[in-house]
């Protein structure tokens, strides 16, 4: 086992600064914002009401707009590469986050056993932390919080290009400090372990299908 797997497996979370090239991340938005405006919808159409939200957000599915899904899926080895064991994919969301935005304390459903948060772009690229847990918690909570209360947590300022890896069910995590930027975005990706007990979660509806129905030979 590598050095990282064995500190995200003793912390719960890793820090990746710099882990994605903010020209991959720059444009991976870019892209995005040009297709949703070739198809006439407007980030403000996309904004919704959340739990962990004070505010409403805009967000964006991997099973609505494919790119998402296809990167999720293309990271796979990386991350698996970080954990120590092979991954597979489970789902993936871009998350658009304004001025004095938080993100309540929360654990997440199962299919989100090894997460990462990518900080796509930042309007004033202000450094905006993630906020994890120390405990180990092995039921997701169902409630959000303000705060970590006096449970020890560590914090992971970021920028764009740079991802934490963290336990997405076993570990509470949010963004208690305001953001100081006009807007930030953000991806989520989410994995599970095919071995563990999250397993039926991987490729999250989508259907894999058979070999022999992917022939590519003119018929």
């Amino acid at each position: 086992m590598t050095e990282n797997a064995e500190l995200y497996r003793e912390r719960g979370y890793l820090a990746l600064p710099g882990f994605v090239p903010t020209d991959v991340t720059h444009a991976l938005l870019g892209m995005m914002k040009g297709d949703l405006v070739r198809g006439g919808v407007s980030f403000d159409q996309l904004k919704r009401k959340h739990a962990l939200l004070a505010n409403e957000a805009v967000e964006v599915y991997g099973r609505h707009y494919l790119p998402l899904s296809t990167f999720l899926w293309g990271m796979t080895p990386a991350v698996s590469a970080l954990v120590g064991t092979e991954l597979k994919p489970s789902y993936c969301y871009f998350r658009m986050y304004s001025a004095g935005d938080v993100c309540h304390v929360h654990s997440d459903r199962y299919a989100c056993e090894h997460s990462l948060s990518l900080l796509l772009a930042a309007s004033d690229e202000l450094a905006w932390p993630l906020e994890v847990g120390s405990q180990h918690i092995e039921v997701p909570r169902e409630r959000a919080d303000p705060d970590f209360a006096d449970e020890a947590y560590g914090s992971v300022p970021m920028l764009p290009g740079d991802a934490v890896l963290y336990q997405g069910v076993h570990r509470l995590h949010g963004r208690i400090t305001p953001n100081p930027n006009r807007w930030s975005a953000h991806l989520f990706l989410h994995w599970v372990d095919p071995a563990g007990p999250y397993a039926e979660h991987a490729m999250e509806g989508v259907k894999i299908p058979a070999t022999e129905t992917l022939a590519m030979e003119r018929a």
